[in-house]
């Protein structure tokens, strides 16, 4: 069995992919790469998204992030491909969780970038399955070498976590 070196892990805020991501980074050792730190500078102003090209040309990585402009470029190079697709009044909550009480050892932030809960953020939640919908079956499509797996729950994500190797 080939070796999975290269994760791609997306979803809708709150939906658990930074601590998923940052648990298996500290599993495997895998370099991890959250999309956010990279994508922002401080107050939350847009960077140029082709910085993730770099990341995709390791030889390892995990990658988190919840960016619907670009899934291709992870996902195409990826082995396996994480969608935490959890339900609404979970992420949620755990988006209200986190701006209480965030877990400092997960670094997934840019300098200045502080944990904020606005209208848009919430809107963008409410909305990204459906905005996503299209985009990932025209992915599994172009690229079906690619391992998907699509997790609801934290049952499903224990039992995905405990056989990926």
């Amino acid at each position: 069995m080939k070796k999975i070196i290269k994760i791609m892990i997306f979803g809708r805020p709150g939906g658990g992919k930074s601590t998923f991501a940052y648990a298996l980074h500290k599993r495997t050792g895998i370099p991890l790469h959250h999309l956010d730190k990279h994508f922002y500078e401080s107050n939350w102003v847009q960077r140029d998204y082709q910085i993730q090209q770099s990341m995709v040309q390791q030889e390892a990585w995990i990658i988190d992030g919840n960016s619907t402009k670009s899934l291709e470029i992870s996902y195409k190079h990826a082995d396996v491909v994480i969608y935490f697709n959890y339900p609404r009044h979970i992420c949620y909550w755990r988006m209200f969780k986190r701006w209480l009480r965030k877990n400092k050892a997960i670094d997934d932030r840019a300098a200045g970038c502080t944990e904020t809960i606005n209208w848009g953020l919430l809107s963008y939640m409410w909305s990204f399955e459906n905005r996503v919908k299209d985009s990932v079956a025209a992915l599994k499509n172009a690229y079906p070498y690619v391992v998907f797996h699509e997790v609801h729950s934290d049952a499903e994500l224990k039992k995905l976590y405990t056989n990926l190797d």
